[in-house]
């Protein structure tokens, strides 16, 4: 890969950005951030500032109304608004990562023509793979496609759908060939106006409360020809391709929440006295603040490794397991390093690293566990 500069430093361009999408961040997310976390619902004034910012289509090419940017471009966005609130940042990234990333491989002219515009100005999408008995057994769906004249019937039941709530476009995968086994998966765009679609309940969850997940149902919902994306029995290959991606941008969202969580937690130990000397200034502390700044730097090179891999077109399926993997787990222990920062008060919500804390823990979860990491990287390592 042409690397004109080190991993850990951003080019001038991409500084610029990321700069730019913090500061919006701070200055129009943070004052609400507490109040939707709460409330479990995000504000729709800020969801309408993401499409007028240009944050929902960062890689769209511009004759569709999109940024004409980049994937890293894409995974800096998720790190800065993560810093502030990965509620927000969940919602651009299943945008962008998962949901463009696929129309922009997989759709046809046609169907780019429909629906990218409509995602560059105010749609906002969902990717629907999880089911009750499907989560790392992502192809083990029940969901089914039946051919009809014209389309397809979905009938079935997805769960722990990320923006399912405010989406009004779902990449839906179901199965319309079980007695192919995982060949017969099939990726359809679904839209929230299709008769026999419904979003159901809306999961009460510990962390990134404002972000909705919630299940879907379908019930003899017609889906025409015309929607189904790529091929029929490719949709394994697609969910497969996305996720690799999309794993990219939640070690960025995990590394953003670390960060964000550190940030506080340096301003505290600058102004907290005690026994007469600022926190920061006991040696004990001093070396759990290195320790955590490296942590944060060696997820920093590994997000950025990956998302410059996959910009080159090199194989970065490893390298997207190994950031997946390490951001979250270290998002875990630096949260926690975080809160033990703040002593009593970072028990409670007076201060953002309790909410950051909760936050961090659906890393190790979603979009791949981390033993499916682990995993992942073993086979690459030890090959058949």
């Amino acid at each position: 890969m042409n690397q004109t500069a080190p991993l850990s430093k951003l080019g001038d361009d991409e500084a610029l950005f990321f700069d730019s999408v913090l500061e919006f961040a701070q200055r129009e997310i943070a004052p609400h951030v507490r109040a939707m976390d709460e409330a479990g619902e995000l504000r729709g004034e800020i969801l309408g500032q993401l499409f007028e910012f240009g944050l929902m289509s960062i890689e769209v090419p511009e004759e569709y109304g999109g940024q004409g940017g980049t994937f890293v471009d894409a995974v800096l966005a998720v790190q800065a608004l993560s810093r502030v609130d990965p509620s927000v940042s969940v919602v651009v990234d299943v945008q962008n990562t998962l949901v463009i990333n696929a129309l922009l491989r997989w759709a046809d002219a046609t169907q780019k023509r429909r629906f990218l515009p409509r995602v560059c100005r105010d749609t906002i999408c969902s990717y629907a793979l999880s089911e009750a008995g499907s989560g790392s057994d992502a192809f083990a769906m029940t969901t089914r496609a039946e051919p009809t004249e014209g389309g397809f019937i979905l009938n079935g039941r997805k769960l722990w759908i990320t923006n399912a709530n405010e989406a009004g476009l779902f990449l839906v995968f179901a199965n319309a060939n079980p007695e192919a086994g995982y060949q017969g998966v099939t990726a359809f765009l679904v839209e929230k106006r299709f008769a026999g679609f419904a979003v159901g309940k809306k999961e009460d969850k510990l962390g990134i409360r404002a972000s909705s997940t919630c299940e879907l149902l379908l019930d003899n919902c017609f889906v025409p020809v015309e929607n189904v994306l790529g091929e029929v029995g490719k949709g394994y290959r697609i969910a497969i391709e996305t996720l690799n991606e999309g794993r990219i941008a939640i070690g960025a969202q995990m590394l953003g929440v670390a960060e964000g969580a550190f940030g506080h937690a340096l301003a505290y130990l600058r102004e907290r006295k005690q026994f007469g000397k600022r926190l920061a200034d006991f040696q004990g502390i001093q070396f759990q603040v290195a320790d955590v700044a490296t942590q944060l730097e060696a997820a920093r090179l590994l997000v950025w490794n990956a998302a410059r891999l996959k910009d080159s077109g090199a194989d970065f399926l490893p390298s997207a397991a190994m950031a997946k993997y390490y951001a979250t787990e270290m998002a875990v222990r630096v949260t926690a390093q975080c809160v033990d920062f703040f002593g009593g008060v970072g028990f409670t919500e007076e201060y953002p690293v309790a909410k950051l804390y909760r936050d961090a823990k659906i890393g190790t979860i979603y979009e791949g566990t981390s033993n499916m990491q682990l995993q992942t990287i073993a086979k690459q390592l030890l090959p058949r």
